[in-house]
């Protein structure tokens, strides 16, 4: 058992002897490893939740990638999602309701008057079962998590998948799914790590370069819900289809980057690639969904992280594929309604390269 691992176990003891509480566990929580050579991925039952990756730079020297937490406790109170798996439905839903098939859904309002990533207790404050874990050339671990009907408002009972898999060299697969048993349901899983390549510790992601897919953006209102146009990013701040320094313009753009991206083409296709010159680690995105949430964590402010590194603003960059949000109050958004019978299936593909 390695120094993280320890702590999780310490720090989940230390807060299940203090009492109940709303958010805490009833079942064990695990820490799990994927490993493949110096490529190694941490995570946890626990909002099936990264705890950390890690991997060489072009000099060899190891580091851990994600943003994250000391202890298991953080996981189980932190707002931040570091890592989580996001739903039912995650980004923002407006007015926290709904209409499908001629009912009024009303949700557990946690953004305002809006509801967000499923709500006060979404998938990422849940623990899941392992179904699944598997070592060897291509180890991997399979969680599940049974969400029942009107669970933070939702309709229909839902199994939910997610496998985490050393698939390659240097190489995560996050592969999701989702199956409604009684009703027709929304669903939009998204995975939710903070990444900052050159180390969760080395400062900002401004001198990263990133390059996103997409030529188009859904526009937001002041709640950051999408207006409902869908506009194109020629000629403005959110225009990354070549390379572009993260903080060359972001100061054209309140508080920072957090805006839905339509990714160009379908199917399985190159969503976006990030490059930290300093330590020469890339990573290419690959998924299957409509489109991505570019977000540069403007609203980290001193969060207290691994190792007492202290995360502010800009400590990292998400990049969540995903369908549109406020799609269920959108009927010409990409639909993400799911019936009995359906599968929802997400896939995502993060290559690095050093």
């Amino acid at each position: 058992m390695d120094r993280l691992q320890i702590l999780l176990l310490l720090s989940l003891l230390a807060f299940t002897s203090m009492g109940s509480s709303s958010a805490a566990p009833k079942k064990p929580i695990g820490i799990y490893e994927l490993k493949k050579g110096d490529f190694s991925v941490k995570v946890t039952n626990w909002g099936a939740t990264i705890l950390s990756v890690i991997l060489p730079d072009s000099k060899g020297n190891l580091a851990d990638v994600v943003l994250g937490y000391e202890g298991i406790r953080q996981y189980i109170n932190g707002t931040t999602y570091f890592g989580a798996l996001v739903g039912r439905v995650g980004n923002r839903i407006s007015g926290a309701r709904f209409v499908l098939n001629g009912t009024a859904y009303h949700l557990y309002r946690n953004d305002g008057t809006s509801s967000i990533h499923g709500g006060h207790r979404g998938f990422s404050f849940v623990t899941w079962t392992v179904e699944e874990k598997v070592d060897g050339e291509f180890p991997y671990i399979k969680f599940y998590y049974y969400s029942f009907d009107k669970e933070q408002g939702f309709p229909g009972d839902l199994d939910v998948f997610v496998t985490y898999k050393i698939s390659g060299a240097y190489e995560l697969t996050v592969n999701m799914e989702a199956i409604p048993r009684t009703k027709a349901t929304p669903v939009n899983l998204l995975q939710h790590s903070y990444w900052n390549l050159g180390g969760h510790n080395s400062g900002t992601i401004l001198s990263n370069k990133v390059q996103i897919f997409a030529s188009h953006i859904t526009p937001l209102d002041e709640q950051l819900i999408p207006t409902g146009s869908i506009s194109p990013v020629s000629g403005t701040p959110f225009d990354f289809r070549e390379p572009n320094i993260i903080g060359s313009r972001i100061n054209q753009v309140k508080g920072g980057y957090n805006m839905n991206y339509v990714v160009d083409g379908h199917g399985m296709r190159k969503v976006a690639v990030v490059k930290d010159e300093t330590s020469g680690r890339a990573m290419e995105l690959w998924a299957n969904q409509v489109a991505v949430q570019f977000y540069t964590a403007y609203y980290l402010n001193d969060v207290k992280g691994k190792g007492g590194v202290v995360y502010g603003r800009y400590a990292g960059l998400c990049l969540e594929t995903q369908g549109f949000p406020d799609a269920v109050n959108h009927p010409s958004f990409p639909s993400q309604i799911v019936n009995p019978g359906e599968v929802y299936k997400h896939d995502m593909l993060f290559k690095f390269s050093f």
